[in-house]
């Protein structure tokens, strides 16, 4: 299981979340599992898990959804990492990001969890914030709205229309990240667009 990498899409279980911005995590894991033609089913870590490959021959992915609220991922993902023996550096988080405009895809390896309790949470439970994430950004809530408030509404009208580019892009980052290394999938979704 050398190369086997977990990715995590973080959310909030249930339809009433289904759609927010908080969830964008679980929709870019959604259309990774789509395009493997994969249904993830209910696993003893708390999570619905699908397995699959990066590509023939390619790193074995490990597609997962925590069944917890996102403030509680930690156990759910320390639980499939443990089952899974796979090392943090190779627990793929995809989260939405207040702090990253709309539309945009940033990458990283460690660092603080930038007030992301979901963040907080699975690097507190595998004891390490060294692990590779997919942030998509949802951009900061107009005027004074509170951001919890925020990131629980779905995506608006104008919003809803770019946002299969958007979580298609997301996980073009995800495959690109496992197949070739952080460093290429960076230059690539960090550049401006053309």
């Amino acid at each position: 299981m050398a190369d086997t990498w977990l990715v995590i899409g973080l959310g909030n279980p249930g339809p009433r979340y289904e759609a927010t911005r908080h969830n964008i995590g679980q929709m870019v894991v959604d259309e990774l599992a789509a395009r493997r033609r994969e249904t993830l089913r209910a696993h003893k870590a708390n999570a619905r898990v699908a397995e699959s490959w990066l590509r023939p021959g390619g790193p074995k992915l490990v597609l997962a959804k925590p069944n917890s609220f996102m403030n509680v991922s930690g156990g759910p993902v320390a639980g499939l990492a443990k089952f899974y023996d796979i090392p943090a550096e190779r627990v793929v988080v995809v989260h939405d990001e207040l702090d990253i405009p709309f539309d945009t895809i940033k990458l990283k390896t460690g660092g603080g969890h930038g007030g992301h309790n979901g963040v907080r949470d699975i690097a507190k439970a595998l004891g390490t914030a060294d692990f590779p994430r997919v942030r998509v950004g949802i951009g900061r809530p107009p005027g004074r709205q509170d951001p919890a408030d925020w990131v629980l509404d779905p995506f608006g009208a104008t919003e809803r229309t770019q946002l299969p580019l958007l979580i298609g892009d997301a996980a073009d980052a995800v495959e690109l990240l496992v197949g070739e290394g952080l460093l290429a999938a960076q230059q690539k979704h960090h550049a401006p667009r053309a």
